[in-house]
Formats: structure tokens, C-alpha cells, sequence
């Protein structure tokens, strides 16, 4: 039990304050909205953001809108996927571990409401982008999180000389400096 704390800790905990969040704040909007109906917190910004009561059979920003079931499996299996393969990567890339136990938390919090209730809930609308929740921002922000941390390991390792190259660096040193 203690290996998998040690080993999938962060995951578990990353992903249940998510999911957490994400249901809370879904079953305030299905409590105190009705469906379609809007309120904005700031009333001077109301054109720009406000919280709408909305259903997704979707994917993440009402994409693909007959796909509910397809995305629903496709949740379960990436997670699944993401919950084998999360031990093996080291703790000192704990941004990464970190990113993917967001996009974990973001993924389960959207299949509880396909399971429960068929659509996703979103309320979440900024200008005249598509209306998100907290799971979707989640998915999101992970996702990016992810590629720019995979982006800048990329650039920091093609700045490091590889072993092969110290070698032959250290030998082309030794035979120069070895010269008569």
C-alpha cells in the first residue's frame, strides 16, 4: 500500500481536488440555474463572462456532440492508461506528473456526468468562446502544461553534450593536449 501511495500519491491527490471542484461546482449550477439560463458575477464584464447553465453530449468545448459514448470509453481508457505508466515516471519530473494527474481529474470529472447524467455540465462562458467547465479547463491547462514542459526538456537536452560526445570530447583533449 505504501508503494502505491509513494508512487501514484500526487495522481490521486491532484485528481480527487479536481474532480472535487469540478462536481461541486457543476451541482451549483444545475441547483440554482435552470438549463439555458445565465447569471454574471460582474456585472459590469457581463458581455464577456458569465456563468450559463449548459449540456454537452460532447467533447471538451461542444465538440463533436454525438460522440458522448465514444468520448466516455475514450476517458476511461486514457486514464487507465495514464494510471499504468504513472509510476514509472520519476518524481523529479514532477511538473509532468502534475500535468497528467490534471488531465486524470479533468477526464473522470466529465465521465461521472456521462454516467450520471448523459451530458457533461458546462457553465463556464468567456466572450464568445464555447461554454467549459472545470474539468475541461483541467484537460486543458494540463495538456499545455505538458507540451511546453516536454518542449523545454527537448531544448534543455539538445544543449547538454551526450555522453558519447564528452567522451569523444575528453579523448580528442587528452590526444591534443598529449602532443609533442
Amino acid at each position: 500500500m505504501k508503494k502505491i501511495i509513494k508512487s501514484h500519491g500526487s495522481l490521486v491527490l491532484v485528481a480527487a481536488f479536481v474532480i472535487i471542484l469540478d462536481q461541486v461546482t457543476k451541482a451549483v449550477v444545475r441547483e440554482n440555474l435552470s438549463f439555458g439560463e445565465s447569471w454574471s458575477p460582474f456585472t459590469g464584464f457581463a458581455s464577456f463572462i458569465r456563468i450559463v447553465h449548459w449540456e454537452n453530449y460532447g467533447a471538451a468545448f461542444g465538440m463533436f456532440q454525438n460522440g458522448g459514448v465514444v468520448f466516455g470509453v475514450l476517458a476511461a481508457v486514457v486514464t487507465l492508461i495514464i494510471a499504468i505508466y504513472y509510476s514509472r515516471i520519476p518524481h523529479e519530473l514532477w511538473i509532468m506528473r502534475i500535468a497528467l494527474a490534471m488531465q486524470v481529474g479533468g477526464a473522470l470529472g466529465n465521465l461521472i456526468d456521462r454516467i450520471r447524467f448523459g451530458p457533461v455540465t458546462d457553465f463556464i462562458a468567456v466572450g464568445t468562446f464555447p461554454v467549459f467547465n472545470v474539468a475541461d479547463a483541467s484537460i486543458t491547462v494540463g495538456v499545455i502544461i505538458l507540451l511546453i514542459f516536454l518542449w523545454w526538456q527537448e531544448r534543455k537536452e539538445k544543449t547538454v553534450p551526450q555522453d558519447s560526445e564528452l567522451n569523444q570530447q575528453d579523448y580528442a583533449e587528452t590526444f591534443f593536449d598529449n602532443q609533442p
